[in-house]
C-alpha cells in the first residue's frame, strides 16, 4: 500500500507514475473514491441516507492531494480546509470506506460528526482536517489562521507545515475567496497557503462562462503577486505533479500558491438534481485505467479484480452501518464547544 511518513514529506518514486506498483496501487485508490461515492448515490437513493453530495470525477485530483499532504496533529503539519468534494482526500491519507458511509447513514459510530451532519462533511482532528461545512467557500475565510500560526513558527525557526484550502469554482464569488487572496499576500506578512480550487465549469446548474470574464481563475491571483498554475484534474500524472510543485514553492518559500484544478463533473451537483451520471464528461478512472492497459501493467481481469474488491468494501461497510444506531438525543450538544464544556460555560449546563 502507498503509505505516508507521519511528520516528513511523503516519500515517492521521483517519477511515480514510471513505476508499475505506485501507478496500480494509485489506480486502486481513484476505484475505491468512485465506488465510495456511487455506494452513497444509491444510499441516498434506498432511504439509507437523506441527501448525497459528492466528488465523482475529481479521483485524480483528490487521490494526488491526499497521498502528498504531510498529516498529523498540530501545526508542525499540513492544515486542511476541504469542501464536500474531497472526500477521496482522506479516504488516500488512509481513511476506510466505512466512516463516509456511517456519516451517510447518519448513525452514532460516524467518526466525522457522531451522526449530526452531512454526508461528506468530513472533520478529523488528528490528521488537522478542520470541519467541512455547507456554506459556500467559507473556508478560505478560515484557513489563514492556521496558515498564519505556521508562518509565525517558521519566523521562530521551528517545524511547521502548510495549509491548503479546497473550494469550487463557483465559490469563488464569494467575498472569502478574496479574503484568502489579501491574508495570504499581505507584504512582508505572507503566508503558507497553497489555495486550490477544483473547476468542473459549473456552479450548481449554472455554467461557468456565463459568470467569470476572466479566462482563467488562477489569473485573479496575479493581482495579488501569488504564484498561479492551471492544470488539468484529469490526468493523474499532471495533477500529481501540480501538486507537488504547489506544495514545495509554499513549503520552501513560505508564500501563497493559487491552483487551479480542472475536473469533471461525472454526476451532477447533488442528489437534489438527481444525480444522474453525465456521459459527455470525461472519466478520469477509465481514461487512466486504459492507459495502464496500454502499457501492459494491467489487463481486463486486474480491472475487475480492482473493482470487486471496492465494491465488497462499500457492501461490508453498509451492512455494518445498517446494524449501528443513531446517535442519542442527549448527545446533540457534544462537540459544539472545543473544550466540551456545554453552553460554553464552565460549570454552566444550559
Amino acid at each position: 500500500m502507498l503509505e505516508q511518513n507521519l511528520g516528513a514529506r511523503p516519500a515517492y518514486p521521483v517519477q511515480p507514475f514510471k513505476d508499475k506498483a505506485f501507478a496500480l496501487e494509485f489506480l486502486a485508490l481513484m476505484i475505491r473514491a468512485r465506488v465510495l461515492e456511487e455506494r452513497l448515490i444509491k444510499m441516498s437513493r434506498s432511504g439509507d441516507g437523506f441527501f448525497w453530495i459528492g466528488g465523482p470525477g475529481e479521483e485524480a485530483f483528490n487521490i494526488a492531494l491526499g497521498l502528498q499532504v504531510q498529516k498529523g496533529l498540530g501545526p508542525e503539519h499540513d492544515f486542511l480546509h476541504l469542501h464536500y468534494r474531497n472526500n477521496g482526500v482522506v479516504l488516500a491519507m488512509g481513511e476506510p470506506m466505512v466512516s463516509f458511509v456511517r456519516q451517510m447513514r447518519s448513525v452514532s459510530t460516524d467518526p466525522f460528526s457522531g451522526g449530526r451532519n452531512f454526508v461528506s462533511h468530513i472533520a478529523k482532528k488528528e490528521w488537522n482536517v478542520m470541519p467541512v461545512t455547507s456554506t459556500i467557500e467559507t473556508q478560505f475565510s478560515v484557513a489563514p489562521g492556521s496558515a498564519r500560526v505556521q508562518m509565525k513558527l517558521r519566523r521562530a525557526n521551528k517545524p511547521a507545515g502548510i495549509t491548503v484550502v479546497v473550494g469550487g469554482d463557483a465559490g469563488t464569488a464569494e467575498g472569502d475567496f478574496a479574503t484568502a487572496l489579501v491574508w495570504a499576500s499581505r507584504p512582508n506578512d505572507e503566508l503558507p497557503l497553497l489555495m486550490i480550487v477544483t473547476n468542473n465549469q459549473f456552479g450548481i446548474s449554472t455554467p461557468a462562462n456565463s459568470q467569470h470574464g476572466e479566462k482563467s481563475i488562477a489569473d485573479r491571483a496575479k493581482a495579488f503577486r501569488i504564484a498561479t498554475n492551471v492544470v488539468d484534474g484529469n490526468s493523474p500524472e499532471r495533477i500529481w505533479n501540480a501538486v507537488r510543485d504547489a506544495m514545495d514553492h509554499v513549503r520552501t518559500s513560505g508564500k501563497p500558491f493559487l491552483l487551479e484544478v480542472q475536473v469533471s463533473r461525472l454526476n451532477g451537483h447533488s442528489s437534489s438534481s438527481g444525480a444522474a451520471r453525465i456521459t459527455s464528461e470525461l472519466c478520469p478512472v477509465t481514461e487512466f485505467q486504459k492507459k495502464l492497459v496500454k502499457l501492459g501493467w494491467l489487463t481486463e481481469e486486474k480491472i475487475k479484480a480492482l473493482w470487486d474488491a471496492a465494491v465488497l468494501e462499500g457492501t461490508q461497510a453498509l451492512e455494518t452501518a445498517r446494524a449501528e444506531f443513531a446517535p442519542l438525543a442527549e448527545t446533540v450538544q457534544d462537540h459544539t464547544f472545543a473544550d466540551g464544556v456545554r453552553g460554553g460555560l464552565p460549570g454552566k449546563d444550559f
